[in-house]
């Protein structure tokens, strides 16, 4: 990485502190992807990103702050990127994968909540995130109780809008989630001063329609047996997605499908068995789960989480001539994803079933983040559905940490030759 520590001190980083994270990151990553055998040559590009994780996109939404921007940071998949976009703001997914920010984050949450949630709490009062500094908001959503207390506390460090999320499926909600969606526009309107009108908001729906369709491709090539890339390096790619400009990123991930459907005609069997991951969201630089499976005679072929098919299934339609009809059909797009925060969700688990045989997968692991309710409660209900249709599953519940890696492997290990 080059020398940014003027810029992170103009953005009044603990810069002390900061540095332990930055030496920790490359030999984290190096020891996770470099050892990788027979890489992608297009996954060099990723591979830069994460090098550059804290400088070179950074320098970027200082720029364009600089040039009158703004730039918004998103928690969720639920935020509607296509308002970000119409506004011509930039939109950011926000730093909370990592252990490091949980001490930080424990200042002022409780030890027993979700890791993610502490993480991104530290992240920001501990001056250790750029991203976080360079926002001019963040947009939080009621996606569940830990996050709906914590956006009060962030509301303290730095301004924040909170997206009411409907937690049912019925007429009513989708027309509340339309209402927030344009309580959402008007907000950005303020922030940038730049008006919403029907053809920019056709745009932004162009523009996240085309990642979408980018990362559905490269889901789509993973179905082949083997998967053509490794399931630690669709991962970061899906990581990548939610902080990289998108026009690059796109164009980006074409290229990698492009290499990819050329190693599609050389594959040969290797034996491994074809593991759908599901659960709670991985964010970067979180590759604990994969590094593991991986490291052992199996593959992780498709991840039915945030991360992964949440993030990028079904388009929003452009059709329609009126803000109104394109809200409707956000709306539409966004409360068909299956989350857990929803009740009931029996969608999920008809997603999970579906995905288990399009990717002509052996088992699935629910991977869920400690003091995750709403997932852990909800793993019930999905391994019922899995088992009544004979396909295996194994819960691993765990945090950031390190500490409990063995028995996560040992538990693995037994998984896979049990299927």
């Amino acid at each position: 990485m080059a020398d940014y520590k003027k810029m992170w001190e103009d953005l009044n980083m603990d810069i002390e502190k900061h540095d332990i994270l930055c030496a920790a990151l490359p030999e984290q990553f190096g020891d996770t992807y470099l050892t990788q055998e027979n890489r992608p040559e297009a996954m060099n590009y990723f591979n830069y990103v994460v090098a550059e994780v804290h400088g070179a996109r950074i320098m970027e939404l200082e720029e364009y702050k600089k040039q009158g921007g703004n730039v918004v940071g998103t928690f969720c998949v639920f935020v509607p990127d296509e308002v970000i976009l119409a506004t011509k703001a930039i939109g950011v997914g926000l730093c909370s994968g990592s252990q490091f920010w949980i001490e930080d984050g424990e200042k002022v949450l409780p030890r027993n909540l979700c890791p993610l949630v502490k993480a991104f709490a530290g992240a920001k009062i501990g001056l250790t995130c750029p991203y976080f500094q360079s926002c001019d908001m963040i947009v939080g959503e009621t996606t569940c109780d830990a996050k709906k207390k914590a956006w009060e506390i962030m509301d303290e460090y730095m301004p924040v809008h909170v997206m009411e999320l409907p937690q049912m499926k019925r007429e009513k909600n989708f027309k509340e989630w339309e209402d927030e969606i344009k309580l959402f526009i008007k907000r950005m309107e303020e922030l940038t001063g730049n008006k919403v009108t029907v053809e920019n908001l056709k745009k932004g729906i162009d523009v996240c329609n085309r990642k979408r369709r980018a990362l559905k491709r490269l889901y789509d090539l993973r179905k082949n047996t083997p998967s053509p890339i490794s399931g630690l390096d669709a991962l970061l790619v899906s990581q990548i997605a939610f902080s990289d400009d998108p026009e690059r990123f796109i164009e980006k991930t074409e290229e990698l499908c492009d290499e990819l459907e050329e190693r599609v005609k050389e594959l040969k069997p290797n034996g491994k068995k074809r593991i759908l991951v599901t659960g709670t969201p991985m964010a970067l630089p979180n590759w604990k789960l994969h590094s593991i499976v991986e490291s052992l005679n199996a593959e992780i072929v498709v991840e039915e989480t945030c991360t992964g098919t949440r993030y990028f299934e079904n388009e929003v339609s452009a059709e329609g001539d009126t803000i109104d009809e394109l809200v409707k059909n956000m709306a539409q797009r966004y409360m068909d994803i299956n989350c857990a925060c929803f009740t009931p969700n029996d969608g999920r688990a008809d997603d999970i079933i579906r995905y288990a045989k399009e990717y002509n997968i052996d088992g699935v692991i629910s991977c869920n983040l400690s003091f995750c309710h709403t997932y852990a409660i909800e793993h019930e209900k999905v391994a019922k559905a899995l088992k009544e249709n004979d396909i295996p599953v194994l819960l691993i519940e765990t945090d950031y940490s390190e500490e409990d890696t063995g028995q996560m492997k040992t538990r693995i290990e037994a998984f896979l030759e049990m299927i």
